[in-house]
């Protein structure tokens, strides 16, 4: 019989944390999907751009576009890139709380606010339901404070 499973070892013990077949796939799914939205725009303006940009913005498109290669080497290793889907959880969250709501008590949202708005908390929502929280526990904050 096929094994449902996957594994892989928690680095602090090295017990075996088990991940469901259909969670890794899922996981590609979500990091196929933020390769395909951010590669062609942001590789497309670093191949071909239409005018100079000034330092902030090249740096913002450089990063979104390295940061869907993370997405498509995510495809191939799920487990091992989950730190790119907490980056874009933690970035989310943090543009919300940094960006969103003080423009929101200002009084100063705009559509481009507002949309954005929707995609992050549509990031999110799809990051919690997807990240697998055990192996993020196990690998990243069970032994965080101990010296080895």
């Amino acid at each position: 019989m096929k094994e449902n499973f996957a594994t892989t070892t928690d680095s602090a013990s090295d017990n075996y944390v088990r991940v469901p077949k259909w969670r890794l796939h899922v996981m590609r799914g979500l990091f196929f999907l933020n390769f395909i939205s951010l590669a062609f725009d942001n590789w497309s303006i670093i191949f071909f751009p239409e005018e100079q940009m000034d330092t902030l913005a090249g740096v913002t498109i450089s990063f979104w576009a390295a940061f869907s290669l993370l997405n498509l080497f995510g495809i191939r290793f799920p487990l091992k890139f989950i730190p790119i889907l907490l980056l874009q959880l933690l970035y989310k969250l943090a543009w919300i709380i940094g960006t969103y709501l003080p423009a929101k008590k200002a009084g100063m949202l705009d559509e481009d606010l507002n949309s954005f708005l929707w995609v992050c908390i549509a990031g999110i929502i799809l990051n919690l339901l997807i990240i697998p929280w055990r192996i993020v526990y196990s690998e990243y904050f069970k032994n965080f404070l101990k010296l080895r």
